[in-house]
């Protein structure tokens, strides 16, 4: 048995299985994975890594296994998939994601056949079964990947921890204590709503506050923009993203001439880019119409305006937000029928007619070059309806 002390849960028991995986280079490059990416540069105690964040979804997933009086084999079993379920994450996390053809759970699910992750499961478990339970599938899979999972949980708890922002503090022992197994479903007890709509709550605010916060956004798109083109003249290897941690790609751009090196340098001095641009979606008839506009596009508007602004290329950059759906079909107990928590929950309702109240598209530009823009038709440029 091995303790870790944990910033978030207190003291975390391993067993010596558990600690075997952990103690693998696939593990340990979560380490250096900062957990929010460059959120760093707008809070800076948020330098927490996805290997915390791996150890705590871990730990609560073993709580409520507790919970649901599952055998301890299954348990364990739930308890490893959860602290495996980020395992092929890039690069400062979700930044990375942008610009990449393949998701971090397929890479997650490729790791895991792959290295000695899966020759370590192979031991005691069906990787098929690992694989599909990180992936969402069946109950337990419910519990890693759901409506209402340990994943997310313990990222609202760890992320509020660390960037100072009081939003993400949830319920986490009322959550744990009101779920259920009914057959086929991860089920909420009627007693647990008012938790359930405390955490999509915390959630929403957190977008804004944090992972949507206007800097951030902009930090993001411009360390997406340069790690394309180090993508592109393959430096390094988008089907190998998952061997890289942080340092590497830092690294790799400092050494890069031209824009690569520009990004970076503004990167490591603060010297960001400036929004020149916002378009609110909740002021658009169909906000989802900018969730739907081409890429190519996006790209050819960028071309446009920056040849009207005699500005270099890649030095005008269009964003668009990123903000989760609410419709949750957890299921809900509600004396003897099961509903969903949509069904049982005005909040819920309201929260995904609510989603895009902060969410804008935007366009950003060096600093230097944002005050010589005041007045340019940048809607003009947009393939929007």
């Amino acid at each position: 048995m091995k303790s870790i002390r944990d910033s978030v849960h207190g003291d975390l028991q391993l067993e010596e299985f558990e600690v075997a995986l952990v103690d693998t280079p696939e593990i340990q490059r979560l380490r250096r994975i900062k957990q929010l990416g460059f959120t760093y540069l707008v809070y800076p105690g948020a330098n927490h890594t996805r290997f915390e964040h791996s150890m705590g979804t871990m730990y609560l997933a073993g709580r409520l296994a507790l919970n649901l009086d599952l055998d301890p084999d299954t348990r364990t079993l739930l308890r490893v998939c959860a602290a495996l379920h980020d395992a092929g994450h890039g690069p400062f996390s979700h930044v990375s994601e942008g610009v990449l053809e393949t998701s971090h759970e397929k890479l997650t699910s490729r790791l895991i056949r792959e290295s000695t992750l899966g020759d370590i499961l192979s031991e005691r478990y069906n990787l098929k079964e690992v694989v599909g339970i990180i992936s969402g599938q069946g109950p337990l899979g419910q519990i890693i990947s759901g409506d209402l999972d340990v994943d997310r949980m313990d990222y609202l708890l760890r992320d509020s921890y660390y960037t100072g922002v009081a939003y993400g503090i949830i319920d986490v022992e009322r959550l744990l204590n009101n779920m259920y197994l009914d057959g086929e479903h991860l089920t909420l007890h009627r007693k647990g709503v008012q938790a359930a709509e405390a955490m999509l709550l915390a959630r929403y605010f957190m977008y804004p506050s944090v992972y949507q916060h206007h800097t951030t956004r902009i930090v993001n798109s411009m360390f997406r923009r340069g790690l394309g083109h180090l993508l592109k003249a393959e430096v390094i290897h988008s089907d190998e993203i998952y061997r890289y941690d942080d340092a590497d790609i830092v690294s790799a751009a400092r050494k890069e001439k031209g824009y690569v090196r520009d990004i970076i340098r503004r990167l490591d001095n603060r010297q960001l880019f400036k929004r020149v641009y916002s378009l609110k979606l909740d002021g658009l008839d169909d906000p989802m119409a900018v969730f739907r506009m081409d890429e190519s596009l996006n790209r050819q508007a960028e071309l446009e305006m920056a040849e009207d602004l005699g500005v270099e290329e890649d030095y005008i950059l269009i964003d668009l937000p990123e903000y989760p759906a609410f419709n949750e079909h957890t299921p809900v107990s509600v004396y003897g029928s099961t509903k969903t928590l949509g069904e049982v929950s005005n909040l819920v309702v309201a929260l995904e007619h609510a989603r895009f109240n902060h969410a804008d598209l935007s366009i950003y530009m060096p600093e230097e070059e944002a005050s010589q823009v005041k007045g340019f038709p940048f809607r003009d440029y947009l393939n929007l309806p």
